[in-house]
């Protein structure tokens, strides 16, 4: 007997609820990236561009996992896309390594 349509996407979807609180806590990351530009300590410090990096990041996946259904797809389809995910991040911290936004002090080069 095969399984209808409806039975192989039984899941329960995120409430109202979820979605509410999901949106409340992209709006204090948007908030705090936003405040980020504004304090000149925070902008000049070394940490701007990691944590700015890390607050996109972070949106981008709950956007994706809640909004986009990726937390409840099929598991082939989860690893099509964070494979390609994952090689684009490892490629902006290797640039961000190569212009010197992130240094690894060894003292090799003393």
């Amino acid at each position: 007997m095969m399984a209808s349509h409806t039975d192989a996407h039984a899941h329960e979807h995120p409430g109202v609820s979820t979605y509410g609180k999901i949106a409340l806590i992209l709006t204090i990351i948007t908030i705090a990236e936003v405040s980020a530009y504004y304090i000149p300590a925070w902008e000049t410090s070394a940490i701007y561009v990691p944590s700015m990096l890390s607050m996109s990041a972070l949106k981008f996946f709950l956007v994706v996992a809640y909004y986009m259904h990726l937390k409840y797809d099929h598991k082939l389809f989860k690893a099509l896309f964070s494979g390609p995910l994952m090689v684009a991040g490892l490629t902006l911290i290797g640039l961000l390594f190569l212009f010197s936004k992130l240094v690894i002090r060894l003292g090799l080069l003393n």
